[in-house]
């Protein structure tokens, strides 16, 4: 199933419109980790979003609290969209996989975005987020809730999940020197979304 895992570039491209039109309309089930993540910032801080989609909500809301944000997605059609809504921000269109950048952040998320990597990208991932990290840099993902992969549907297109053992994420971030805050498995007030939220040393 892996194999699905490459797929998702091209996924999210060919259904950027519709995945923006959802994201905008569906209603923001999962805020309340996003104003726990800003509370946890610094005045002004600046902010990594990984796999942004088109900056609607997270990064809008990120912006409205008057925070800087780096955007990085695969798709050039939704980092377009992030250029008309949020002109002033910086936007990137990229592989989060072995992405650098030459500035660290206040903040890094990876919402919706990090699942959809096959497990050992998942684990190179924590290079990434260390790469950008700073003394008590922010770093909030969500997951799956225990090891495995799956293939959901959208719009007649298979998407591709995976998810690495919880014991397995607690042990990454710390070795790349994140403490974990607070975790939560499939929160019924977040969409029955699985979420870390940790700090960098």
């Amino acid at each position: 199933m892996v194999d699905l895992a490459d797929e998702i570039v091209a996924h999210y491209e060919r259904h950027a419109s519709e995945w923006d039109a959802d994201r905008r309309c569906g209603g923001w089930n999962d805020k309340k980790w996003h104003d726990r993540f800003i509370a946890l910032l610094p005045k002004g801080a600046s902010v990594l979003d990984l796999g942004c989609g088109g900056g609607m909500p997270v990064a809008c809301n990120v912006v409205t609290h008057g925070m800087r944000v780096t955007g990085v997605d695969s798709s050039p059609s939704l980092i377009a969209l992030c250029r008309e809504r949020l002109p002033d921000q910086e936007w990137i269109v990229a592989d989060m996989r072995g992405f650098r950048h030459a500035r660290t952040f206040d903040g890094i998320v990876a919402w919706d975005s990090y699942f959809h990597l096959g497990p050992d990208d998942q684990r190179s991932m924590f290079e990434v987020f260390a790469a950008h990290a700073r003394h008590h840099t922010i770093l909030m993902l969500n997951t799956g809730p225990a090891f495995g992969e799956a293939v959901g549907n959208y719009r007649g297109d298979p998407v591709y999940h995976a998810s690495l053992d919880s014991n397995e994420y607690r042990g990454l971030l710390a070795r790349y020197d994140f403490e974990l805050i607070e975790h939560s498995i499939e929160d019924p007030q977040a969409g029955g979304r699985t979420v870390w939220l940790a700090r960098g040393h």
